[in-house]
């Protein structure tokens, strides 16, 4: 039987977490338990999301109200690889 090995972190989410951070304090949270205490969630499972963890994009919604900004300005600088959409013969 084959071995399915662990989902690695895509480049993306190292984007996206350090992206929470700098906004985070941009915006007058020294530290994350402040947010986190905002956003009605514990430390350490905000933590995570600063951490590279995936998560759901309604906490992503939720993170951008309390921060102030749409999805659009929290995803400048990020950009996600295109696919290949050529078949290989």
């Amino acid at each position: 039987m084959k071995k399915v090995s662990a989902p690695t972190k895509l480049h993306e989410f190292e984007k996206i977490s350090k992206r929470l951070r700098e906004l985070r304090i941009e915006k007058g949270f020294k530290n994350y338990e402040h947010i986190a205490f905002e956003l009605g969630m514990s430390r350490s499972a905000y933590w995570r999301l600063e951490s590279g963890e995936n998560f759901e994009i309604k906490t992503l919604i939720k993170i951008c109200s309390i921060l102030g900004i749409t999805l659009e300005e929290f995803f400048q600088g990020i950009n996600v690889p295109v696919a290949d959409k050529k078949k290989k013969k």
